[in-house]
């Protein structure tokens, strides 16, 4: 199967000189990374021409990098990962492209795969990216009244705003969180064997 998608690898390349900037085959699958700018044509390519006729897209998500690599990374933050899947070749293509700015700004594939909508709208609710073209792009997972996107590195683990009922406005408000950070360092550190000088059960001296 590495083969086969060392020989597709190949394809692409030539295909898309230039518009493909890498193309890297592992664990027996092949992803390809792109530019933004270039994407929606790739993507158009991929699915309507013969060689690859990915008809089906299986997945869409988003990638934070922060922090990737113990803070070694030194490239674009974040990233959309699209998987595609060739039902007529029987072979997979995972498109990468890396999105800046602030939002990230990329083209929506909705119009190329329709079952992208839901997806696109995750990306956006969770990581913050804009799908530029997408017909609805509003949150789909967390409140409206949201504030922030949740699989940001950096967002804070209590959030940034709670809500609550109000008996006295009749209706539900939202406020600036009120619960204390979580102490992650373990408070209480109990006895165990292990750390515990003395000979074992076969006479050997531990520690």
């Amino acid at each position: 199967m590495s083969d086969y998608y060392q020989n597709l690898a190949a394809r692409i390349e030539e295909r898309f000189k230039g518009m493909v900037s890498s193309t890297t085959v592992a664990v027996g699958e092949l992803t390809i990374e792109v530019a933004p700018r270039h994407l929606h044509d790739v993507c158009v390519a991929l699915r309507d021409e013969a060689p690859f006729n990915c008809e089906e897209l299986i997945d869409l998500c988003g990638v934070d990098y922060l922090d990737y690599g113990n803070g070694g990374w030194k490239g674009t933050r974040f990233a959309v990962v699209y998987h595609l899947l060739s039902i007529r070749h029987n072979h997979r293509i995972r498109v990468r492209t890396f999105v800046e700015g602030e939002p990230p700004l990329v083209d929506s594939v909705v119009d190329i795969w329709n079952g992208a909508n839901w997806y696109e709208r995750e990306a956006f609710d969770l990581y913050g990216i804009v799908f530029e073209g997408h017909p609805d792009l509003r949150r789909i997972l967390t409140d409206y009244g949201f504030i922030g996107h949740p699989f940001r590195k950096d967002f804070p683990i209590s959030g940034n705003v709670e809500m609550r009922y109000d008996p006295e406005q009749g209706r539900v408000i939202y406020q600036p969180v009120t619960i204390e950070p979580r102490m992650m360092v373990p408070r209480v550190i109990r006895d165990d064997h292990r750390y515990v000088e003395g000979p074992d059960n076969e006479g050997n001296k531990r520690g």
